[in-house]
């Protein structure tokens, strides 16, 4: 690999060796490495992320790259640039190690805060949902389609990993009857989900939390928002900060949800 490759080049290329290590570890022994809690990253997480790291760095290697394994790595120089690499190179670690083929590779390109390229990867299907400024892919087989955002379906992934220390929406949305009445709830706990939304295969996506440079979250955003989705946070403004995250096929779609997250969210702020 060389200097000559574009940013889009190189964040296939880093995906994909990043899938290669995970779909080679899936099913097989695995040794885990405690963080906190239920919480552990697996010696696919290490290593894929290493084979994502060694692919930037090859092309890149004054790009800044942070990891949800490694932390941030400086270029070359100790410089710490506008451009930033965002690796997430397991996505859904519990249910990778529990053999459940739900996971997904994250590699995203910011400068500042522009999204520059967003690559998810599914490593067991062999998708990747990719996005530039020229537009949002999904690449079978070598083949790229444009991603079509559809509300069609009527189902949203709702993220239930959340906060020990305080309530979160997640768990209340999913026993709310007007959301129940509306949508399908689905609780699929990996960031392939997001990607899904621009794919037509998912109305929406709702998470607590913050995701501004998330790891885990940037490149699935990005595809999404090239695609031409709705991304807002939990009370429809744009994404910054305060918590949460609505990612949308479509204004409607959108629209409804907040109106539905409205009173929890209002509920959630008097208790925090």
């Amino acid at each position: 690999m060389t200097n000559q490759l574009t940013d889009v080049e190189i964040a296939l290329v880093a995906a994909e060796a990043g899938a290669r290590v995970v779909r080679a570890a899936y099913g097989t022994g695995l040794t885990r490495h405690a963080k906190s809690g239920l919480d552990f990253a697996t010696d696919a997480d290490l290593d894929a992320e290493r084979a994502i790291f060694e692919a930037i760095a090859a092309a890149r290697p004054e790009d800044v790259r942070v990891g949800e394994e490694s932390g941030e790595v400086r270029g070359v120089g100790g410089g710490s640039g506008s451009r930033r690499w965002l690796v997430d190179p397991l996505c859904g670690t519990l249910n990778f190690a529990a053999q459940t083929p739900l996971v997904a590779v994250n590699v995203a390109l910011v400068d500042g805060a522009d999204a520059v390229v967003s690559v998810s990867a599914d490593p067991i299907t062999g998708e990747t949902f990719w996005a530039d400024k020229q537009g949002a892919f999904v690449r079978r087989d070598g083949a790229d389609e444009p991603l079509l955002p559809s509300s069609r379906s009527r189902l949203v992934d709702v993220n239930c990993d959340g906060p020990l220390d305080r309530p979160f929406l997640g768990p209340q949305l999913l026993a709310d009857a007007a959301f129940r009445a509306s949508f399908g709830p689905r609780v699929t706990s990996t960031t392939l989900a997001v990607a899904w939304v621009a794919a037509g295969r998912r109305a929406a996506y709702i998470s607590d939390g913050t995701f501004v440079d998330n790891v885990h979250f940037a490149a699935g955003i990005g595809v999404c928002r090239a695609a031409g989705c709705v991304v807002s946070d939990l009370a429809g403004d744009a994404l910054n900060t305060r918590r949460g995250l609505i990612v949308a096929a479509d204004r409607d779609v959108h629209d409804q949800l907040v109106a539905v997250i409205g009173p929890h969210l209002a509920a959630l702020d008097d208790q925090g």
